[in-house]
Order: structure tokens, then sequence, then C-alpha cells
């Protein structure tokens, strides 16, 4: 099956917006008809001039001279008032359009982007991603708003400028029209040529929008290390490559008008020659003549804007191209329609069954690993770094999907049960706090979006959060900034336990949620993971024991295996890998 081509790709795409798109342009070909239309008037004007009572128009009845022009006049007015009326019309529509069109795609693709898995997300750069749903539907965007309608009206002037033409000389209309197969053959060409080259700037401007994402990401590192140097050699790098991409494309694209004005030269002076002397011959009137030599100008002139208007859309497809392979790209994660009610899943234990997994290229990380999470109690999961203690809540979310066995909860494997209803069943709280630069009261309500503020001051008292946010001069509305880089890392942690909380989902998973904080800020954590946790189904992440001492069960990994399981006094007896890693932590060696 041949492919798609990427104008193709996108006319489907924008398959409700058909009845805008046919209105749209037929004010984009009436306007232009109307723009035609004064060289017409010009014409007949000469003819009234040189000719009067035996000009075109007395032949229709108007012989005075005087009233020849009068009418003249008046049909100006009119066709330069419709001629705005039908511009107004094709702006209006054609911008509106490239809006909506730019709108829907954006969050088209971007909810297409949410429901893809982590392992997705792995493989690319946040960079390009930002790039695509920002510049490279941007440039879609100018295309709707000015190439689209260019490319009509360029059509229609040779349609309508070819008819009057040979109306009036068919022999003059072919020396003409001549240059235009060239002028279409170049153009067709040239978007050949273009079309890889405008792929190669698109592909620089994604690398170069991830380095400088993830430089401002880091910019504490950069400045702690003195590193600025380096930084800017490598965005220079990045800049240069983008700069030498687009100086290709340009340099073929910059080509094209020169080329068609040569072409275009060769079509006005034969009309120029050959009217010229048909008139003089008697065989055209001055008033045909006068037609002829505006027309030309009117038909081939604008062909030196198709260069122009083929690099826009040349640039526009190339992004195209980028963003619908992104909204087309096969989500990896399926899933069923099984929702359990929440006192089932409650009372529900989670199962890993003959788990494998392994993340792409890499080693397995679980082999036929098996475990039990017990439903209404704490489990601790402890490890050396590596050993897959954040893979298993990445699995229970279905961040990433297993390459055998299966996890089972509420009576049936999770890849059963519906996305939406299997997330909102667990809050987690993870090393690496999200806040958004909104308000510390909408930031707990992230939670639950249907919640009271009572609820939320409710979950924030259970986090201990009141306290700290009372001092602050705006309370809870105190403004977080982006990231949260106004509040510390344990003000951070107690907003997200906070959010946890006001979600109330049967698990809370903690992932190394204590790890960056204060002896004193981890004691206040603890009492509040204490608080949460009671009668829940809890699964708590450290690498700090004391985070996990309580837990009913723990589970020592190591290398993708569960290598010892207990509470804390009986791992403790055993003297096995969790007593060794409590003797490092408590000073004993």
């Amino acid at each position: 099956m041949a492919e798609v081509g990427p104008f193709r790709r996108l006319l489907s795409h924008m398959q409700g917006h058909k009845k805008t798109i046919r209105l749209a342009s037929l004010c984009s070909i009436t306007n232009k008809i109307w723009d035609l239309a004064p060289p017409l008037l010009i014409g007949l004007a000469v003819d009234v001039v040189v000719l009067q009572e035996d000009s075109f128009l007395a032949g229709m009845g108007f012989k005075d001279p005087w009233n020849q022009l009068i009418l003249l006049s008046v049909l100006t007015f009119v066709i330069w008032g419709l001629e705005s009326l039908f511009e107004y019309f094709y702006g209006v529509l054609w911008r509106n359009l490239a809006q909506t069109v730019q709108h829907e795609l954006r969050l088209d693709t971007f909810n297409h982007v949410q429901k893809q898995g982590m392992g997705w997300f792995d493989e690319r750069q946040k960079g390009d991603i930002l790039a695509i749903l920002n510049d490279d539907i941007n440039q879609l965007e100018r295309f709707l708003d000015k190439g689209a309608n260019d490319l009509l009206q360029v059509s229609t002037t040779v349609i309508v400028v070819g008819a009057v033409f040979l109306f009036i000389s068919w022999e003059v209309a072919m020396l003409a029209i001549l240059p235009i197969p060239l002028i279409v053959w170049g153009s067709f060409k040239y978007q050949r040529s273009l079309e890889p080259k405008y792929a190669e700037v698109r592909d620089a401007a994604g690398k170069m929008n991830a380095l400088l994402e993830n430089d401002l990401s880091g910019m504490s590192t950069i400045q702690s290390f003195t590193s600025e140097d380096i930084e800017v050699a490598r965005v220079g790098a990045l800049s240069e490559a983008y700069r030498q991409a687009n100086k290709k494309a340009i340099r073929l694209s910059a080509a094209f008008t020169p080329l068609i004005r040569m072409a275009i030269l060769c079509g006005f002076t034969a009309t120029l020659l050959l009217g010229g002397w048909y008139t003089l011959e008697g065989v055209l009137a001055v008033g045909a003549y006068s037609v002829l030599v505006f027309m030309t100008q009117r038909l081939l002139w604008p062909l030196t804007r198709l260069g122009e208007t083929f690099d826009l859309y040349q640039r526009a497809m190339a992004s195209s191209t980028r963003v619908l392979d992104v909204l087309t790209s096969e989500i990896e994660i399926s899933q069923g329609d099984f929702e359990p009610k929440k006192e089932a899943i409650v009372k529900s234990d989670i199962e890993f069954q003959n788990i494998d997994f392994a993340y792409t290229n890499r080693d397995n990380t679980f082999t036929k690993l098996s475990l039990e999470i017990m439903a209404g109690k704490t489990t601790g999961i402890v490890g050396s770094t590596g050993a897959g203690k954040t893979t298993l809540t990445r699995l229970l979310l279905r961040f990433a999907q297993p390459n055998g066995g299966s996890i089972v909860w509420g009576g049936a494997p999770i890849d059963e049960w519906s996305l939406a209803h299997l997330r909102s069943s667990i809050a987690l709280v993870e090393q690496h706090i999200t806040l958004f630069p909104t308000s510390i009261l909408e930031n707990i309500r992230y939670g639950d979006a249907t919640a009271t503020d009572k609820q939320v001051f409710s979950a924030a008292d259970a986090a201990e959060v009141s306290e700290f946010v009372n001092s602050l001069p705006n309370k809870w509305n105190t403004m977080v900034g982006e990231g949260g880089y106004r509040l510390s890392g344990g003000q951070r942690q107690r907003l997200a336990i906070a959010r946890a909380v006001l979600k109330d989902a049967p698990l809370l998973i903690l992932d190394e949620a204590t790890s960056a904080v204060d002896n004193e800020t981890e004691a206040a954590l603890q009492r509040s993971i204490e608080l949460v946790s009671k009668d829940r189904t809890t699964v708590i992440i450290a690498h700090r024991l004391s985070t996990i001492r309580n837990a009913d069960t723990i589970l020592v990994m190591d290398n993708g295996q569960i290598a010892e399981s207990g509470n804390h006094d009986e791992l403790i007896a055993m003297g096995g890998i969790y007593r060794n890693l409590w003797a490092v932590q408590t000073g004993q060696r």
C-alpha cells in the first residue's frame, strides 16, 4: 500500500472542518475574481476614450462617452467593494480555521501523549516533544493562515486570466501562458527537493529544544560545577546545526523566485510584442491590447510568490509529519473495562505472579518474580539501587507492562481493569515531587478536584502541613512557584502526602518519600505516614530502614528477587541482608 502523504494525512485529520474549508476557499476564489476585474475596466476605459461612440459599451446601449465613464466609475466602486468584502470574509475564515485546527491538534496530541506508557517517554527527549506541541503545530497554523489562500488565489488567477486571453486572442494567450508549465514544473521540483531539507530543520529544532529544556531544569547543577562555557558550547553546536539545516533549505528556496522571474519576462515580452503588432495591424482594439498587457502582469507576477508559498507549505508539511506521527503512535498500554467496587478493592490482596520484566535493550529486572502485598497492611520494600523496587510501582500503576506473568488485584489481572479506575485506586508519593505553579490549596486539591476547602484542610492536618502554611504571609493562597521551588524539600513532601490523603485511594504507595529530608522532617513525615496508612494497604519503598521499621511485612529485594521477608525483628534475627543494612545505618558497622 502506498504511503499516505502529509497533506492527505492532515486533511484527514481536519474532516470536521470541511464546511469551513469550502466556505473559506469559495471566499478566496471570489475575492480573486473581483480582484482581476479592474484590468478589464481599464481596457474598457481606454476603449471609451479612443473609440467613444464606437466603443464596446456603446454597442451595449450607452452611446454617450460621458455616461460610459460614469458607468465604469459605478462598476469600479461595486467591484472594489465586493473584493474588499470577500477579502474580509476569507481573512476571518482562514485565520479562525488556522487557530481552531492549531488548538484542536495541540489538545489531541497532548491528550494522546498522556495516554502513553512511561517507556514511550523513556525513548524520547522531553524537549523534542515540547517542540512538536509548540513549534511544529505553530508552523502548521502559519500555513493555514496564509499559504492555503495564496495557493487558491494563484490557481484562480491562472484559470480566469487564461479564459480572458483565449476570448480576446488565442495566439497571444499561447505566448502568455507558455512560461506557466515551466513555473509549475519548477514549483513541484522545488517542493520535492525542499521536503527532506525541512525535515532536517525540524529534527534539529527538536534536538536544540531538548537540550535547552534540560539545561534550564538543571541550571543549579551547571552553575555549581561552573560549566556555563560547556553548556554554551553545546547549545552553540546544536544551534549551528539548526542554522546549517536552514541554510541548505534557504539556498534552495531562494533560487526559486529569480528563475521564475526570468520565465515570466519571456511571457510578458511576448505579449507586449505580439499584442502590440496585432493592435498596430488593426487586428486587436487598443482597449483589448490594454487588457492583455495588464492581465499578463496579473497572471504572471503573482506566480513569483509561489516560491514563498511552497517554502511555507514544505515547512508546514515537515511539521505535520512530526505532529501526526506522535498523534498516530500506538498506545502500548492496553486496557479493559473491569471496575471493581472500592469495598472489594480495600479487602483484596495484591499478587505478583511469575512476573518477567526488562526495560528496552536491557537485561531482565525481574524473572519469575512472585510476591504478595496484604490488604489493609503496611508492606515495606528495601534493597540496593537497581534491585527493582521502583519498577514494582511502575508495573502496579501500569506505567510499564510485564513481559510475562500477571498482577492480580480485586479479583482480576490489572490489565483487565480500566486504566482510569486502576490509577484512581492508587495514591502515589514519589521522591521527586511534582507541584504545579499555583497555590498550596490547589496543589493539595489536585488529589481530588471536587474536594471542599474543609476536606483539603483536613488532609493537610493529617500530613502536618497546616502549621507551616499558616506561618506564610499568604497562607493557603501562597503560590509555590514552578516545580514548588519556593518550598523546602520537606514542605513539598508534606504537600504530596496531603494530596495523597485527600485522594483517599485504597492503595497508598510511598516511593522514597523521606529520603531527601532531615531527621526532624523525617520524624514529622513518619507520624503522617503512620496516621494515613492505618487500616489502608500501604507500600513503602525506602533506603532509610527507620522509615519502614514498623511495617507489618518487610520485603528485601536483591537482583530482582525477594531475598528475605518478615517484620523488623524477624529480619534482624535472620542475620542476613537486612541485618547488615540495619547495622550500617545505625552505626554498628
